[in-house]
């Protein structure tokens, strides 16, 4: 009986041994998750652990995509021409700063209805404008003899004396000033070029320089305009060759060079080092390019005009009896803040643009105030409007004359030439929107950049880096001035905005 019980306890003992090696066994194969391991609950577990991940996952892309909208009608409302999106765009936010730098936003510039005539057929063209102040201009073509009877190489602008500089603006009825294009100076016109520019009597005239830009065809032109106006985008070889290989040019039988609309003009011998200062040349002395034009609207290569031309001379002129028009400066009224901005942006050497702004302030020329008669000292220059009267020419040199001998920096000379004539010159500078409804703005082909524009002080210009001046413009930046520039003090610049 004891042997019973005793073989029943061990046989007992090796099948619980057994019952626990074989749980072991499963557990090993099972893992952590073993069947046997798992409650009856589990699933559920499973389940809601699942969608609290997709959720989570979900409510992350649902918040990116609302940022992402959110931040695209941010854009959207401050390009938009609606005024209620336009009126709750910040468009100075950090977003719009940032993205704009980044090159994905442009802000769109402020634009307003033109008081256009309705019709160009119905346009009449009034008898041209007496010469009342001025009424003989003539240009000086070659420089006197130096004292020892030396000649000094030719420049196109020539070289110009600080006296002769002075009497230029002494208006008398009769006068000679340097206005470019001296004898052997460069900026040479072809003779097919030469004999179909002296049948156009209304211009509009373009520029392209250095390979910046390539011609952009005008639109709205009426048949009386196309018939009216000749078209003239004067390049240099440069451009040419570019505009070969980016579009077509097209050949007349006069050998002329055509791409739509626009008459090339080959400009050879460019007169400068720097094509800035080149592109004043057309800009300008239009009225010395193509002197029989009698009324001419200027545009800057990088602009496709969408108005017709006829429209715009009796908008800007005819209306008002205007015989100059150009359109004021969206941010600055005076050429300090110009000259500012000009640093700012690295446009040419600072000491350089600091001296030109010394000579002016020595000179009387006082920051814009509303004591003046003028809008503003500032214009935007890509876009000039223009009856070539005697005056108007003679303006339009003594302009060129400051480009010539300072910075190539126009809107910083235009004010000066104002302020040293007086009520003697006449012009109308209209609204900053209008002139942005005018055209439509392209980009540059490239980013234009010289190593003159990073200049910081007037030492970087000694020794080997003597090759940064200017050999043919710029001169009378290293002539000295027979005046002390010491104890001048430009005015202090308050940066209104963030515009350059």
């Amino acid at each position: 009986m004891e042997g019973e019980v005793q073989r029943s306890l061990s046989l007992r003992g090796i099948r619980r041994v057994d019952r626990n090696y074989q749980q072991q066994t499963k557990d090993v194969e099972g893992g952590f998750f073993s069947s046997a391991k798992i409650s009856p609950d589990y699933p559920m577990k499973v389940v809601w652990k699942r969608g609290c991940i997709r959720l989570v996952l979900v409510a992350g892309i649902l918040w990116m995509l609302l940022i992402l909208t959110v931040l695209l009608f941010h854009i959207w409302s401050c390009q938009s021409s609606l005024a209620f999106f336009s009126a709750i765009c910040n468009k100075d936010s950090k977003v719009i700063y940032m993205l704009n730098n980044m090159g994905f936003v442009m802000k769109a510039p402020h634009r307003c209805p033109i008081p256009l005539a309705d019709d160009p057929n119905r346009v009449a063209i009034p008898k041209r404008s007496p010469d009342k102040i001025v009424q003989k201009l003539s240009y000086i073509l070659e420089d006197e003899l130096a004292h020892n009877g030396s000649q000094s190489a030719p420049l196109f602008g020539g070289h110009q004396s600080w006296v002769q500089r002075e009497e230029s603006f002494k208006l008398k009825s009769t006068m000679k000033v340097h206005c470019g294009f001296m004898l052997n100076g460069g900026a040479k016109m072809a003779p097919k070029d030469i004999k179909y520019s002296k049948k156009c009597k209304f211009v509009v005239a373009s520029g392209i320089f250095d390979g910046y830009d390539t011609p952009h065809q005008p639109s709205n032109i009426s048949p009386r305009s196309q018939k009216l106006f000749c078209f003239l985008m004067v390049v240099d070889e440069i451009s040419l060759d570019f505009i070969k290989k980016n579009v077509t040019v097209g050949e007349d039988d006069d050998g002329g060079q055509w791409v739509g609309i626009w008459r090339l003009i080959l400009l050879k011998h460019p007169p400068y080092e720097e094509p800035r200062r080149n592109g004043k040349v057309p800009k300008i002395l239009t009225h010395r390019l193509f002197p029989q034009a009698q009324y001419s609207i200027w545009i800057d290569g990088k602009m496709e005009l969408i108005v017709d031309p006829l429209l715009i001379l009796e908008r800007y002129l005819w209306r008002g009896k205007h015989t100059f028009s150009i359109a004021q400066h969206k941010h600055h009224r005076s050429i300090y803040e110009e000259a500012d901005a000009n640093k700012r942006r690295k446009r040419y050497a600072r000491p350089l643009i600091d001296l030109h702004m010394k000579i002016y302030r020595y000179e009387g020329m006082e920051p814009w105030s509303l004591k003046k008669n003028t809008i503003s000292d500032v214009p935007e220059g890509a876009i000039i409007i223009r009856e070539h009267t005697a005056v108007n020419n003679l303006f339009s040199c003594l302009w060129f004359n400051e480009v010539n001998l300072f910075t190539p920096r126009d809107q910083l000379s235009f004010g000066y030439v104002v302020y040293r004539l007086g009520d003697l010159f006449k012009f109308f500078m209209f609204p900053n929107c209008e002139y942005n409804s005018l055209f439509v703005l392209h980009p540059h082909t490239r980013e234009h950049s010289s190593a003159v524009e990073w200049v910081k002080s007037l030492n970087e210009f000694k020794g080997n880096n003597s090759s940064l001046k200017e050999s043919r413009g710029g001169l009378g930046l290293w002539t000295p001035y027979p005046g002390n520039l010491d104890s001048v003090v430009l005015p202090v610049v308050a940066r209104a905005s963030k515009a350059g």
